[in-house]
């Protein structure tokens, strides 16, 4: 019949905007959709996490969780409340090489590399633009130790 794409909250969509007034008219129960997706996103409070309702003919429903973007996953991890208005002056947080692969291996499936190194190194690039240090550096001489090689150990 149809499906439905919107941006939630982890955990805390309700039937307001935007999935209320989107799935009124497809005769769907909106209370036992908003309880599913809160279930199935309950690991990602206070993200924004990708769903998507596939509405059958029958009325019955399908959501498809997808991954929160990067810059949501860095925040989280770096424990951050937001990103830098001004990256080289504000420095809002700092990772770890782990946290930076574990970010990556959350994204692997969506990212355009095909080794670990490039997948951290892109993860990376996103810390730079967001005042996140990493390993107590900028961003981008980080990724320059790790091209160098410096955390092969941890990226294989």
């Amino acid at each position: 019949m149809g499906e439905l794409k919107v941006m939630v909250d982890g955990g805390k969509a309700t039937a307001g905007a935007p999935l209320g007034p989107a799935l009124g008219p497809t005769g769907v129960n909106i209370g036992q959709v908003v309880a599913k997706i809160n279930e199935k996103t309950a690991a990602y409070t206070g993200m924004k996490v990708p769903i998507k309702v596939i509405i059958n003919r029958d009325k019955s429903f399908e959501i498809e969780v997808g991954s929160p973007p990067i810059s949501a996953l860095i925040i989280k991890e770096a424990g951050a409340q937001k990103g830098a208005a001004n990256p080289k002056a504000d420095k809002m947080g700092n990772l770890t090489i782990a946290q930076l692969k574990k970010i990556a291996e959350m994204k692997w499936e969506k990212m355009n590399s095909y080794k670990m190194k490039s997948a951290v190194k892109e993860v990376a690039g996103s810390c730079d633009s967001m005042g996140i240090t990493v390993e107590g550096m900028r961003a981008a001489d980080a990724i320059k130790e790790i091209e160098k090689g410096k955390y092969d150990n941890l990226l294989e």
